[in-house]
């Protein structure tokens, strides 16, 4: 059985007055999608990518869609002074940073036998040091404001097993321990920082790294029988980054209907 979507969500001004970064913004996955929902619930925004061109493409998207441009900054979450410069502007280009959405990360498929250290080296150097790399460079701004909301994207891969994904699972394991430590530290300044924890979510990029007939099967294991929406996993994200979840840190919510 499968079961369609809900209708898309009627905006709340849930994030109304906020400011928010989201990395990894372009293209047609959960970071863009996360993106459009804060400007549809009221956030001013600021986009990161790597690839230059989707990163404009994405900010007209957005200004077709919202009547409002975001403001725009190239960053490689694997160079220390990108990272740098992208908390610089961002604070130049919104006045102050509210929120930050670590979705940044980077995938692959193999198993340990056939892994170069440069295929495990990399999946680990963007999706979990570039998590640190990115929050440590926003959460002095965020310490000295005591406000603030980090919401880092994770996997249910960090505790469910799947064959060939070992670099990725053990970086988003990282993801979720890096999100607990963090939300101690940063709590006493009443910063918070939690993580989301798709299990599949469809969009294009995905369906073109991901080996032939894998995504039908990861389909049947989900109760609903489907793959989530970008937009779904989204939503949860706007929850997180919103005063409605305003007692909530160091958690991760698994945004799944897997029956494992």
């Amino acid at each position: 059985m499968s079961r369609t979507p809900p209708p898309y969500p009627e905006p709340r001004d849930l994030l109304a007055g906020k400011t928010v970064v989201v990395t990894a913004a372009a293209g047609t996955g959960i970071g863009f999608w996360t993106a459009r929902r804060c400007a549809e619930e009221g956030a001013r925004l600021l986009l990161s990518d790597l690839h230059e061109r989707r990163l404009a493409e994405a900010a007209d998207k957005l200004e077709q869609l919202t009547g409002r441009r975001p403001a725009t900054c190239l960053c490689d979450v694997t160079k220390v002074e990108q990272v740098e410069a992208l908390a610089e502007n961002a604070i130049a280009a919104l006045g102050h940073v509210d929120v930050l959405v670590n979705n940044a990360g980077l995938g692959g498929h193999a198993r340990v036998v056939d892994m170069s250290d440069e295929q495990w080296s990399v999946v680990l150097d963007v999706t979990l040091n570039g998590t640190f790399r990115v929050t440590r460079a926003f959460l002095p701004h965020m310490l000295a404001r005591e406000q603030g909301a980090i919401v880092n994207n994770a996997s249910v891969l960090a505790w469910r097993a799947q064959e060939g994904q070992a670099h990725y699972a053990a970086a988003k394991a990282g993801v979720l321990a890096f999100t607990r430590c963090v939300a101690i530290e940063a709590a006493e300044a009443g910063v918070r920082v939690n993580a989301v924890a798709p299990s599949l979510a469809m969009h294009e990029f995905l369906a073109k790294v991901t080996p032939d007939g894998l995504l039908e099967d990861l389909r049947k294991r989900e109760a609903f029988g489907r793959a989530a929406e970008p937009w779904e996993v989204a939503n949860v994200i706007v929850f997180l980054a919103s005063e409605q979840s305003s007692y909530l840190t160091g958690e991760v919510v698994s945004v799944s209907s897997q029956r494992a």
